[in-house]
């Protein structure tokens, strides 16, 4: 059996550092490296749960129907692989739930043609297919909002400011230099975020969504339309028009439109030429819906009450079909857990898979396992399964291939890392960095005090055409990015449920006050 000794473990000597600082010889079996390579490589079915998760099922809202099917097709898969206790695992209440069944968007006057467009998340239905007359009130605030006060009844109402498509005069799609990945490696200035500012909180965006939602309903629109986001050539990016809270106001029927579409009425209406426009959305709510993530066991050997943990966020938003956010992740920890158990490979720990509910409305599915099982960071009170989880790996930042890992600020895993890593630098995963990266499922756990890790993507076109967008689809992923990852994760879950330690892990955080929403008058 072929060791692969700590990469680091030279320097350390030159260094004349002591032998602790070699922890413990970390160890990794390249025979079992190159077996999970060839299975990862020469049969690979990453993109077959990719198709399941997308063409299928796709796209995924959290708990409309389509998700609950992907979930159930999750299950079943992974229970045909070996993994008998594979379920839906629930966490409470979701809310309130929705999914859309038919959308139509057409200009009639002053020619006839075509609009690209979704429905925005949590619209309603339209009374049929609904004809109408266009008009531009932009309404960025509720100052701007009163003066269309009276004005706006039986109009689809654009509410946004036309802008004008970014030129690219790049590549949409990137892979990282290795300048890129020198630089992503220094730590960052530690007064760049003081600096950076703060963004808008969910409940000041929430809060002024709902004052406009209420103001549009009571001017009794036809529908809203805005234009698709920061996106150009037809991409649209997308927000929700409303929320799963049960308390909050239905919104009024709401649209995106492509840019070049949204601008072509504008300027219409600019020069006071009427724009007539026929549209129709469909669509359903489901009220109390529970929330459920896909958990599974793969049981470990002598060790089997320490667990290991790997997962992905399987819901999605509606204007693809969730291929890069997030069936990419979902797919490359399926497949991470088929190549193991075709292996069969015997490991200390238990492997437990987990594919997330609701991490597009706030992480929340992660976030209530995490205080289910290990503790709430609310109380920093820990639960017994709290000491038993070596680590979690999480993968959702769209279809490029692993290039590294992002320590979170976990310095002691970085000789790990290396060592871990090191079988894998032919494929361009080398790079560790101790900077933090965020808004995916990890930072539940790390919020706990758990060591839990994301993975440093190629970025691709994600941030420039995928990302929460109509063109989220299965064409969008990279089959041999897909395998890469598959391999890497699969080789280093291995290594952790084999380590004779557990992962080190850094203090539990502070407590965190909890902030009491303002209660309505």
């Amino acid at each position: 059996m072929k060791r692969l000794p700590h990469i680091a473990a030279a320097a350390a000597l030159a260094l004349g550092l002591p032998a602790a600082v070699l922890l413990a010889q970390e160890k990794v079996d390249l025979s079992v490296v190159n077996r999970i390579r060839t299975e990862a490589f020469q049969r690979s079915q990453v993109m077959d749960h990719a198709f399941q998760l997308t063409d299928v099922f796709g796209p995924r809202v959290a708990q409309s129907p389509a998700y609950l099917n992907a979930a159930q097709w999750a299950v079943k898969t992974l229970k045909s692989w070996g993994l008998a206790d594979a379920k839906l695992e629930n966490w409470g209440i979701f809310g309130r739930s929705w999914s859309h069944s038919r959308f139509v968007a057409h200009m009639l006057e002053p020619q006839s043609a075509p609009l690209i467009g979704v429905p925005l998340a949590w619209s309603p239905s339209t009374a049929g297919l609904v004809a109408g007359e266009a008009m531009l009130a932009p309404m960025a605030t509720p100052e701007e909002a009163e003066k269309f006060k009276g004005k706006l009844k039986g109009k689809f109402v654009l509410v946004e400011r036309p802008r004008d498509p970014p030129l690219r005069l790049e590549p949409d799609a990137k892979r990282y230099s290795d300048a890129d990945l020198a630089a992503l490696a220094l730590a960052p200035d530690p007064d760049s975020e003081r600096r950076a500012g703060q963004p808008r909180s969910p409940l000041d965006v929430r809060q002024a969504r709902n004052k406009l939602s209420e103001f549009l309903n009571n001017e009794g629109v036809l529908a809203v339309i805005s234009p698709g986001g920061r996106g150009a050539d037809g991409t649209i990016f997308t927000a929700p028009a409303g929320s799963r809270e049960m308390s909050d106001p239905t919104p009024p029927p709401s649209l995106a439109l492509a840019v070049e579409h949204y601008n072509r009425i504008a300027r219409l209406l600019d020069k006071s030429i009427p724009v007539r426009l026929e549209i129709e959305i469909k669509a359903d709510y489901y009220d109390n819906a529970p929330g459920a993530n896909v958990i599974a066991n793969l049981p470990g050997q002598n060790k089997k009450d320490e667990i290991v943990m790997v997962g992905a966020h399987l819901d999605s938003w509606q204007a693809g079909t969730g291929a890069t956010d997030n069936a990419a992740g979902c797919a490359v920890v399926m497949e991470a857990i088929r190549i193991l158990t075709a292996l069969n490979l015997k490991m200390d720990r238990t492997v437990r898979i987990a594919l997330w509910d609701a991490e597009e409305e706030g992480l929340i599915g992660s976030r209530e396992y995490v205080k289910a099982h290990f503790g709430d960071r609310e109380t920093v009170g820990v639960k017994p399964e709290h000491a038993r989880l070596s680590g979690y790996f999480n993968l959702d930042n769209g279809s490029g291939r692993i290039r590294g890992v992002y320590l979170q600020g976990n310095d002691m895993m970085r000789p790990v890392f290396e060592a871990w890593l090191a079988p894998f630098k032919d494929l361009g995963a080398a790079t560790i960095t101790i900077r933090n990266t965020r808004g995916t499922d990890h930072v539940s756990f790390d919020a706990a005090g758990l060591p839990a890790f994301q993975f440093i993507q190629d970025p691709l076109d994600y941030s420039t055409r995928t990302h929460h967008a109509n063109m989220d689809t299965y064409e969008r992923l990279q089959r041999g990015d897909l395998m890469q990852a598959s391999a890497v994760i699969a080789s280093l879950v291995y290594d952790a449920a084999t380590r004779p330690e557990m992962l080190p892990r850094k203090p539990l955080p502070p407590r965190e006050e909890k902030k009491e929403e303002p209660k309505k008058p």
